[in-house]
């Protein structure tokens, strides 16, 4: 477990770049473009590329709606939290 209170800004865009190649070969393997995927996302098409370019840090709401559409799994809790 990490103690320090700061971390590198290179990480975090480490991390954007690596999330967004995943989200791109996801895209991909199912067969939509950046259009198709943005209008079922209700988003532009310079969003869905701004995310697979790690240009852009995003929200959770987005990491779900692209789990939704891209059908990945992103469960950070047992489902059983949810249907107590």
């Amino acid at each position: 477990m990490k103690t320090t209170t700061s971390y590198p800004e290179d990480y975090i865009q480490s991390c954007r770049e690596h999330f967004g190649k995943i989200i791109r070969k996801r895209r991909e393997e199912i067969g939509y473009s950046q259009d198709e995927l943005a209008g079922i996302m209700e988003v532009q098409r310079s969003t869905i590329s701004r995310i697979e370019n790690g240009k852009v840090g995003i929200s959770i709401d987005y990491i779900v709606k692209l789990a939704w559409f891209l059908d990945f799994d992103i469960e950070l809790l047992p489902k059983e939290k949810f249907n107590e």
